[in-house]
């Protein structure tokens, strides 16, 4: 696999991630779990700077990014459900941290490093949402 692949591959999940976060967000109340609510609309924020981040990286590349889909699977939550949502959260940001890793194995130079810097700020979210720390985020 090459950068440009890796890279595309991360943008896809970016828009993935955009859409379930979104989803979760409009699910979870301000005023009943501010602090939940708080995290998916910082989350909701920081993966559309990603995703734009690396549509601009697909470019420089010489690639044309790959496009959001019309939809994406949903996690089946109950609307409040503070439990249920932080886990759907948290399996969103297991799935990008993977992706950020194979980001990271399959770059160099300046995006690698930015491939760090989400893939840290990813596993950092996953402690937000009730995640475990672990030795190597993402596997």
């Amino acid at each position: 696999m090459t950068t440009l692949d890796a890279l595309q591959t991360t943008l896809a999940g970016e828009h993935a991630a955009l859409f379930v976060v979104g989803y979760l967000g409009a699910q979870t109340s301000a005023s009943e779990a501010p602090a939940l609510y708080a995290t998916f609309r910082s989350s909701y924020d920081e993966h559309r700077d990603r995703r734009d981040q690396l549509d601009a990286m697909v470019r420089a590349a010489g690639g044309d990014p790959v496009v959001a889909a019309p939809s994406y699977d949903l996690p089946a939550v109950q609307p409040g459900a503070t439990v249920d949502l932080a886990a759907a959260g948290l399996a969103v940001e297991r799935a990008c941290t993977a992706t950020y890793g194979y980001l990271v194995a399959s770059s160099t130079g300046a995006s690698r490093r930015w491939a760090v810097r989400a893939l840290v700020a990813s596993a950092t979210r996953q402690l937000d949402l009730g995640g475990r720390p672990a030795t190597y985020p993402g596997r």
